[in-house]
């Protein structure tokens, strides 16, 4: 990291996020954004409900390390294979994550879709979902490859299944139903 990045992440580590806001350093710019609406909370609370607990840590508001990238994330949830990181403190390493959940929102298209995308991949997290309420579909990326076509880290499997449709997470062994998922209004 720059010592730019290091401030980034000294400031980002003793900020005061105001009640009702949610503060992220992806690539070493603070990002902050407003709590999310229903739909965004119903669409975690059935994904967590569908996660076995016996094997899986099903974390919300879970800070995620990439030191390379300078970034910190906090996705929507963070699913961890129990034993895999039992160490104590605000951010869990990216290689102990088994699946990255994030739930779109009008403002994080382009951060969830591309920014998250490629940081995501870059940290080798075997599974990330792409929860879209606004288009009513889940983007299910797998295998990641840190040098692609593009020459940019990214998934080298894409799955797109309409809202109804369950979503096959081999990875921790459950078919997603997603027939609750409700679109924005």
């Amino acid at each position: 990291m720059t010592a730019i990045d290091d401030r980034m992440t000294g400031i980002f580590e003793n900020l005061e996020v105001p009640e009702g806001f949610k503060a992220e350093l992806i690539r070493g710019e603070i990002v902050m954004m407003a709590g999310p609406d229903l739909a965004h909370n119903l669409i975690v609370e059935s994904i967590v409900d569908q996660i076995p607990r016996t094997r899986w840590h099903r974390l919300q508001t879970q800070d995620v390390a990439f030191p390379a990238d300078a970034s910190e994330p906090q996705p929507d949830l963070v699913v961890i294979e129990r034993g895999a990181s039992e160490g104590l403190g605000r951010l869990v390493p990216a290689p102990a994550v088994t699946l990255v959940v994030e739930v779109v929102s009008k403002t994080s298209v382009l951060r969830d879709y591309r920014t998250k995308r490629e940081l995501y991949a870059e940290g080798a997290v075997p599974v990330y979902l792409i929860v879209d309420p606004i288009k009513g579909v889940c983007v299910l990326l797998t295998e990641p490859s840190r040098s692609t076509a593009s020459g940019l880290p990214d998934y080298v499997s894409e799955r797109t299944t309409k809202f109804g449709e369950p979503v096959p997470l081999d990875r921790v062994g459950i078919v997603l139903d997603t027939a609750e998922f409700r679109v924005y209004s």
